[in-house]
């Protein structure tokens, strides 16, 4: 509730959305596995469901950012894991960079994943972006204003962009391999034209409402 209410504060000022930049990371895996490490299933009874999943699927983890008019990215990680070093490099190399080339004047959200959370993210962000990043912070951190904990799929990544991948990598006949799947996530994720982004951004100020509406309760209902 309380980061609904500064959002909804926030968004009052017309230039505040044009500004944002939501952002997040997934992980694709060759047996067509989308891990959503923040993923929530809401229920009144325990469903007694089960599903199969291959171990050790090769994978890939993919990073986007997403303003109003266009995708960043797909930036592919190094590696199975994504460290607190790794996001950082990624932050300073290739994500700021692209940012800057277009506006100085920006407001970067990440959400609270333990990469994001590392000490090293955070001080890049106080000294670069000081009062413009939004995310899991410390006392003493400079942000804009944090990033709820256990969040629902409030971001144009969690309840678009990654679906919209998902559904255009894994058409038959499946990726074969890493390079494969690299490739149709690339061309799956420059597929998509800033016209499609508009009803996704309008789908955000929304979840944003409901879940004020809702205080702070479940809005996958709704």
């Amino acid at each position: 509730m309380e980061f609904c209410d500064s959002m909804l504060e926030m968004m009052e000022d017309e230039t505040f959305i044009s500004r944002l930049i939501l952002s997040d990371e997934a992980t694709f895996q060759l047996s067509g596995t989308v891990n959503r490490h923040n993923v929530r299933i809401w229920g009144t009874e325990h469903p007694h469901e089960t599903a199969e999943r291959e171990r050790d699927s090769p994978k890939v983890n993919v990073f986007c950012a997403v303003p109003q008019d266009k995708v960043y990215g797909p930036f592919f990680f190094e590696g199975n894991t994504v460290t607190g070093q790794t996001y950082l490099d990624m932050l300073q190399n290739w994500l700021f960079t692209s940012l800057q080339a277009d506006s100085h004047d920006f407001i970067s959200q990440q959400d609270g994943a333990p990469p994001h959370w590392h000490l090293m993210v955070r001080a890049f962000l106080n000294e670069k972006v000081p009062q413009r990043w939004i995310g899991r912070k410390g006392a003493q951190d400079l942000a804009l204003c944090a990033w709820p904990v256990k969040s629902p799929d409030l971001t144009v990544c969690d309840f678009f962009l990654r679906g919209y991948v998902k559904d255009h990598v894994y058409v038959p006949p499946l990726p074969t391999n890493l390079n494969d799947l690299k490739h149709r996530i690339t061309t799956a994720i420059n597929s998509v034209y800033s016209d499609m982004l508009i009803p996704a951004w309008e789908e955000f100020s929304y979840l944003i409402d409901i879940a004020c509406a809702a205080g702070g309760g479940h809005i996958e209902h709704l």
